[in-house]
C-alpha cells in the first residue's frame, strides 16, 4: 500500500515559521554582557522596558570601568538613552560619570558634571558608597576648574567619617585652598557659614603672600592655630604647612645643598645653588653667626650612599635630590633622621618615608598645568611659543602630552633663538606671514597692484608663551601690533623676575593676562 506523500508546502512552511519563531527570540538584558558600546547601546534601544535598557547601559559602564576601558563606558553614559533616569538610576549614572571623567581628565565633561553637583551631594549616596562618592565629587570639582566646592566636599565628608586619615585629607583640602585666589578667596569669606571652612578661609588668606620668607609664612601658622585651636587642620596641620612651621621654630643651622654640578642635570643644579645663596645672603632675618651652608656635588653617586655619610654628622637639613631616582633611592628607607627637602617629585603611590618632604621645580609640571587651565577655561585651539633647546624640549613635550589628553589643540608650535628677529617670529606666529604672501601671489597672478591689510589667523583662542622676562617685554606689544591683542596669554613663571605685589601673580602659579594692560 504506498503512504501518503507529504505535500512539498508543508515542510518549507515549517521552515519558514521556524526562522519567524526565532527572529523573535530576544536578549536577556538582565544577564547580556556586551562587547562593545555599539552593541549594548543597540540592544537596549531595541527594549520597550527603558528602566530594564538604562539598568542593562549602566552596568555595561560599569563592566567597562572595571577593566579599565574608560573611553567606551564614556561612549555609553554619555549616550542619548540616559538622559531622563529615575532618581535611583541617576545616583549610578552620575558616580559613573565622575570616575570616568576623572580617569579620561575630561575637563568639559567634568564642567558638565560640576554643573549638576552640590558640595553635599555625595550624602545622597548609602553609607557603603559615600567616601567614593564624595572623593570623586572632589575630583571632579577641582577638573572642572572649581577648587573651592572641591574642599568643601572633602571637608564634609571629613566631618562625617571620623575613620578617614586627617593627614592626607588635610593635604588635599590644603591643595584645592592654595590655588584660589585674592579674589576667589575674599567672595567666598563673604558667604562662608561653618566652623571648619571659615578657618580653611582664614588660612588661605593669612598665606596668600607667598613671596614672604619662611620666618613670616611659619609664624603666619602658628598665628593661626592659636586663633583656630580647635580646628582639625590646626590638630594635624597639612604637611606643607607644618615643614613650614617647624623650620620656622627650629631653623635649622647646618644645611647641606646637595645637588648635581656634572652631566644633564648641573644647569639646574648650578641654577638653584646661585638661587639659594642669593636669597640667603638677601634675607636680613637670617643670622649668619649661626647658619652654616655645606654645598655637595652629588654627580655620580649614589643618593643614599650620600645621606648615610651625611647621617652621621652633624647636619640639620639635607636640601636634595634633584633627580627622581635619587629620590626613589630615598623612598626605600623607613624614616629619614635627618629631614631632606627633595626638589621633584615621587611617582604617585610610592612610599614616603617621615622626614621626606617634596617640592617639585620642574617646568613640565607647569606646562601641564598650562594645558590643564586652558582646558578648564575651555579653550580648544592654541599658538605655542617656546624656545629653542634642550629645556625647551622638554617643556613642549609635556605641554603637548597633557593638551592631547585634554583635547586641546596646538595649531601651530613655534621654536625661537634669543637673538632671532621678534617681528618675523611674531609674525609667523599669527599667521601674518601667510597672509602677506598669499596677496603677494594674488598680486602675481593678476598683475596688479591690491590693497591689503594683513589679517592674523582666525582659529586661534589663546596663545601659550615660554620665555625670559626681557623677552616676553618684547613679545607683548608685537602680540598686539600684529592683531593678537584680544588673544589671552598663558605663561609659566619664568616670565617674572623681581618682587611682585599683593595684586600682581605669584611665583610658581600660572599667569593668565590680556594684552594691552
Amino acid at each position: 500500500m504506498k503512504k501518503p506523500s507529504c505535500p512539498p508546502t508543508i515542510p518549507a512552511m515549517l521552515l519558514l515559521l521556524s526562522l519567524v519563531l526565532s527572529g523573535c527570540a530576544t536578549t536577556d538584558l538582565g544577564s547580556h554582557q556586551a562587547n562593545s558600546p555599539a552593541q549594548a547601546l543597540s540592544l537596549a534601544a531595541d527594549e520597550e522596558n527603558r528602566t530594564l535598557a538604562q539598568s542593562y547601559l549602566l552596568r555595561t559602564a560599569n563592566r567597562f570601568e572595571d577593566q579599565g576601558n574608560h573611553a567606551d563606558a564614556r561612549t555609553l553614559l554619555r549616550d542619548n538613552q540616559l538622559v531622563s533616569l529615575s532618581p535611583e538610576l541617576k545616583k549610578q549614572w552620575q558616580l559613573l560619570a565622575m570616575a570616568s571623567a576623572v580617569a579620561l581628565e575630561d575637563a568639559r565633561w567634568a564642567t558638565d558634571l560640576a554643573k549638576q553637583l552640590e558640595p553635599e551631594g555625595f550624602l545622597a549616596y548609602p553609607d557603603e558608597l559615600m567616601g567614593r562618592a564624595a572623593r570623586l565629587q572632589s575630583q571632579t570639582f577641582a577638573l572642572a576648574g572649581q577648587p573651592l566646592d572641591a574642599a568643601k566636599s572633602l571637608i564634609l565628608l571629613g566631618q562625617l567619617n571620623s575613620s578617614i586619615q586627617p593627614q592626607p585629607l588635610h593635604d588635599q583640602i590644603w591643595g584645592y585652598f592654595k590655588h584660589l585666589d585674592s579674589t576667589e578667596l575674599q567672595a567666598a569669606t563673604k558667604t562662608a557659614t561653618g566652623f571648619e571652612i571659615q578657618g580653611w578661609l582664614e588660612l588661605a588668606t593669612a598665606l596668600q603672600d607667598r613671596d614672604a620668607s619662611l620666618d613670616v609664612q611659619g609664624r603666619k601658622v602658628r598665628q593661626w592655630q592659636n586663633n583656630w585651636p580647635s580646628h582639625p587642620a590646626a590638630q594635624v596641620p597639612p604637611t606643607e604647612l607644618r615643614l613650614l612651621a617647624e623650620l620656622a621654630l627650629t631653623r635649622p643651622e647646618n644645611i647641606v645643598l646637595a645637588l648635581p654640578f656634572d652631566g644633564r642635570l648641573a644647569s639646574a643644579g648650578q641654577a638653584i645653588r646661585d638661587g639659594f645663596l642669593a636669597a640667603y645672603y638677601t634675607d636680613e632675618t637670617v643670622n649668619r653667626d649661626q647658619t652654616d651652608i655645606r654645598i655637595l656635588d652629588t654627580s655620580g653617586r649614589s643618593f643614599s650612599e650620600i645621606y648615610q655619610e651625611l647621617s652621621g654628622t652633624q647636619t640639620d637639613l639635607v636640601i636634595g635630590p634633584l633627580d627622581k631616582q635619587a629620590l626613589g633611592e630615598l623612598s626605600r628607607m623607613n624614616t629619614l633622621p635627618i629631614p631632606v627637602l627633595g626638589l621633584n617629585y615621587l611617582p604617585e603611590k610610592s612610599h614616603i618615608p617621615d622626614g621626606l618632604h617634596q617640592f617639585g621645580l620642574s617646568a613640565e609640571d607647569e606646562a601641564r598645568q598650562i594645558a590643564e587651565r586652558l582646558a578648564n577655561q575651555l579653550i580648544q585651539h592654541v599658538l605655542v611659543l617656546i624656545p629653542h633647546g634642550e629645556w625647551g624640549d622638554r617643556v613642549e613635550d609635556a605641554l603637548l602630552d597633557r593638551m592631547a589628553k585634554l583635547e586641546v589643540n596646538a595649531l601651530d608650535i613655534v621654536r625661537f633663538m634669543p637673538d632671532e628677529n621678534l617681528r618675523s617670529v611674531t609674525a609667523d606666529l599669527l599667521g601674518i606671514t601667510t597672509s602677506r604672501n598669499r596677496a603677494i601671489q594674488v598680486e602675481r597672478t593678476i598683475g596688479l597692484d591690491v590693497e591689503f591689510e594683513p589679517r592674523r589667523r582666525q582659529d586661534a583662542e589663546g596663545i601659550v608663551m615660554v620665555a625670559s622676562p626681557t623677552i616676553a617685554r618684547q613679545l607683548n606689544p608685537l602680540f598686539a601690533f600684529y592683531y593678537g591683542g584680544d588673544l589671552p596669554v598663558y605663561s609659566p613663571s619664568i616670565i617674572y623676575e623681581g618682587t611682585l605685589s599683593r595684586q600682581g601673580p605669584e611665583p610658581g602659579e600660572l599667569y593668565r593676562y590680556p594684552l594691552g594692560t
